[in-house]
């Protein structure tokens, strides 16, 4: 054991941790989740510690037989050494200071190693005077959390495309796979399997524009604001360095805030984010309860797609078997719309100048981008490669259906055209054949206007 203290007093800290004192206390003060920091956390925080380090001895102000090892344990970081050394739960009081502090510990505590020097010689090199040189946690936590929802985000679109590449994959695959289109949950007039497909896909691409959209406004950040954006022993030069070493660390554009005041205490940038996941979940829900209700049955239902059998449905009714890929992306984007909530509500309540609840925005928001990349990959995995159509069912509901005469309506008018709705319906007959028992139009024309190309593109068959 070694012993640190802080303002408040001594503890014992194990010799074999890099982490320290303040640590210690938040381990002792936060047991909420059960977990810990996000790894991709920490390796983000740890690029932006490097890049403060890097700006501090640029400007002259850190000395660089400090600032070098500062420099080489963040690497390791980054590298993705040291992550068992981040045990601090990440819903905490303090505004995130906790896992700052963390940060610096293990920084300064593996820079000492790297020198030769015992762990706890802070003296020597120090979390608070060196790690945070320049710093507060009110401007290195936030811009963290950018620079790691920059990094998931990447993950999260990349699966998301993916999915919109495999739908319009078959988009083409179906594309002449012609069924009855639903309004209502009813019969309406006819679309193929592919037009569907491809609604899903421009979804999708739509939702990765929306997340790419809402990343791009949140690499303005607040670095050399300190502790309210005033700039309280930053120095002018280290403000603009910091920007330009972030940038380098990060391979992306990383800019400072025109207002760093603002930068500090709003934080609706994180808001925009969130609720472009939220939006993307809606449409991901959506099209996983279409893909469920065409898959329904298989013998009672729609039954129009088949799904690929991944596990049995019932512990009791034998041969069942249920949309169980679908169910779970329905469920993990339930949890995205949920965690949105929180982050609204961490939004709000920043008060002055400073949102202390970012860490439970920012906990909320990794787990969102974790959860629907996972879910998305399932989906695809699981469910979208091996789907199949039953081409079969679709062209029986198609031949049953009525809706098909709405495509009657600019050659023989509307009365005429309700009238065989009707008519069909009472009967059971299917529409082509009234049509051609009332004499309404010829058999050449009326195949013409009834072809599954006229039906689904727009136009009037001539």
């Amino acid at each position: 054991m070694r012993t640190e203290h802080d303002f408040i007093g001594e503890l014992q800290v194990p010799d074999d941790v890099y982490y320290g004192v303040q640590t210690m206390r938040a381990i002792d003060n936060f047991k909420i989740t059960g977990q810990t920091i996000d790894p991709d956390f920490v390796q983000a925080f740890a690029k932006v510690k490097k890049a403060a380090a890097l700006a501090n001895m640029a400007t002259g102000r850190l000395p660089k037989e400090i600032g070098e090892p500062l420099v080489q344990a963040a690497d390791e970081i980054i590298e993705g050494k040291w992550l068992d050394q981040f045990p601090v739960d990440p819903i905490q009081g303090g505004a995130g200071t906790s896992v700052n502090m963390n940060v610096n510990e293990v920084l300064c505590n593996r820079a000492l190693e790297i020198i030769g020097k015992p762990k706890g010689s802070y003296d020597i090199i120090s979390p608070n005077n060196h790690a945070n040189m320049a710093q507060s946690t009110n401007d290195s936590f936030p811009t963290s959390i950018k620079v790691c929802l920059s990094h998931k985000a990447k993950k999260l679109t990349a699966s998301l495309d993916r999915l919109a590449t495999e739908l319009e994959k078959k988009a083409e695959e179906y594309k002449d796979i012609l069924k009855m289109g639903r309004t209502h949950l009813q019969d309406a007039v006819p679309i193929t399997l592919g037009q569907e497909m491809g609604s899903y896909a421009s979804s999708i691409r739509r939702g990765i524009a929306r997340i790419d959209h809402a990343i791009d406004g949140i690499h303005v950040m607040n670095m050399g604001g300190t502790a309210v954006g005033t700039g309280l022993n930053a120095e002018p030069e280290y403000i603009k360095k910091v920007a330009e070493t972030l940038s380098e660390v990060t391979g992306e554009k990383y800019v400072t805030a025109d207002n760093i005041i603002d930068a500090t205490n709003n934080t609706d940038g994180f808001s925009d984010v969130s609720s472009a996941m939220k939006t993307t979940a809606l449409v991901l829900i959506k099209m996983a309860n279409d893909f469920r209700m065409m898959a329904s049955g298989p013998r009672c239902g729609f039954n129009e797609l088949k799904l690929p059998k991944r596990q049995p449905g019932s512990s009791i009714m034998p041969g069942k078997v249920n949309p169980v890929i679908a169910e779970v992306l329905d469920q993990a984007c339930y949890q995205v719309i949920a965690n949105d909530i929180a982050v609204s509500l961490g939004v709000e309540n920043g008060q002055f100048e400073l949102n202390v609840m970012e860490p439970v925005i920012s906990f909320n928001m990794f787990n969102s981008m974790k959860y629907m990349a996972n879910a998305v990959d399932t989906f695809v995995d699981k469910l979208l490669i091996d789907l199949e159509p039953n081409k079969e069912q679709c062209q029986e509901w198609l031949d049953k259906s009525v809706g098909v005469v709405t495509a009657m309506l600019p050659h023989i008018g509307y009365e005429n055209s309700a009238m065989i709705a009707k008519e069909a319906y009472n009967t059971g007959k299917p529409v082509r054949q009234v049509i051609l028992e009332k004499g309404l139009i010829s058999q050449e024309k009326m195949e013409k206007i009834l072809s599954p190309k006229q039906m689904t593109t727009p136009g009037i068959a001539g």
